[in-house]
């Protein structure tokens, strides 16, 4: 059983294919190689997607962007999933935009994301635990196919099914996973600086007895 399914064990839950809730679409078209050496906007890249469970807005990729030009803009709420990777369950990684802002994001073009109909539906927090979660992930797995790279089909992608609890029980859910993901990063560190100061010693120990 996974964290979320924990979590949720008792809730009673509607549970909707992507398809119902919402709509996808792709990143950036048209772009080559100097449309990224002089950039005048921010662009979201596929490992900004694949390692963040939300999108890290300090960034400083750029692409350009012409005046009159048609290209999806990513929206608070939105959902940026990985398009391809080089093994089924390393597919579809998503990330969250959990900021609210006025700068203006596009989306690389080797992800796709995926926009509510109805944005009330979920804490856009809650989304990106929900998006990482193993039973999800496990679904999002399977709609991937290829042979030497894998590729998701949205088509496939888009009958995946998710649970949708009350925001109270969303918001509730977000406060423990973000305090357990505080006390793990916390205990790392810990465990880190352990380590470092463990290495310290054994090499000056091994300092001493050569000199000796």
């Amino acid at each position: 059983m996974s964290n979320l399914e924990k979590l949720l064990e008792g809730v009673e839950v509607e549970w909707k294919m992507l398809g119902e809730i919402g709509t996808f679409y792709g990143g950036l078209t048209g772009k080559n190689k100097s449309d990224f050496s002089d950039g005048n906007a921010k662009f979201i890249t596929y490992m900004n997607v694949f390692t963040n469970m939300a999108v890290n807005v300090d960034i400083n990729t750029l692409v350009r962007i012409g005046k009159n030009e048609s290209q999806n803009k990513v929206e608070y709420g939105d959902v940026l999933f990985t398009g391809s990777s080089e093994t089924p369950n390393e597919c579809g990684m998503s990330s969250v935009m959990t900021t609210k802002t006025e700068e203006i994001f596009y989306l690389n073009s080797f992800c796709f994301g995926f926009r509510l109909t109805d944005k009330t539906l979920f804490s856009p927090d809650f989304l990106k635990f929900l998006f990482r979660d193993e039973k999800i992930r496990k679904q999002i797995s399977k709609t991937a196919s290829g042979v030497t790279r894998f590729n998701v089909s949205k088509a496939r992608f888009s009958k995946i099914t998710i649970p949708i609890p009350p925001l109270e029980i969303q918001n509730e859910i977000v406060r423990i996973l973000d305090k357990f993901s505080t006390l793990t990063a916390e205990l790392q560190a810990e465990l880190q600086a352990r380590k470092s100061q463990y290495e310290y010693y054994r090499d000056m120990l091994l300092t001493f007895n050569r000199k000796a």
